[in-house]
């Protein structure tokens, strides 16, 4: 089983920028691919950005939408990752989530097995 805990969500205004946490724990923490998604209200949720590890190398992919101003990264040792999110628009306004795949980088929802509570993102214009 995977535990996966979001935090750092909160109100920022348009042009700023938070970081979500996301603390993996269970199942070591390299088997498994993170990706992000976020769903706003009366929308389906959608794919944001994941990160996944080949040997020793790692590897991202971001939605168009965030491609840019978004930035993924990883503490191995503390087994979390962390979005950075920049140049915020009220239309990245959403409840985000972190979730665990084995697959490698993962951009469908039903890829993934493992999802985190998520946190609350609100951009203000």
């Amino acid at each position: 089983q995977v535990q996966l805990v979001e935090s750092g969500g909160g109100l920022v205004q348009a042009g700023g920028s938070l970081r979500l946490s996301c603390a993996v724990s269970g199942r070591s923490f390299s088997t498994y691919g993170v990706g992000w998604f976020r769903q706003a209200p009366g929308k389906e949720r959608e794919f944001v950005a994941a990160i996944s590890r080949s040997g020793a190398s790692t590897h991202t992919y971001y939605a168009d939408s965030v491609k840019g101003r978004f930035t993924l990264s990883e503490n191995n040792a503390k087994n979390e990752v962390y979005l950075q999110m920049s140049s915020l628009k009220p239309e990245d306004t959403a409840v985000y989530y972190c979730a665990a795949s084995v697959h490698f980088i993962a951009k469908i929802r039903d890829e993934y097995a493992y999802w985190g509570q998520g946190t609350q993102v609100t951009v203000s214009s």
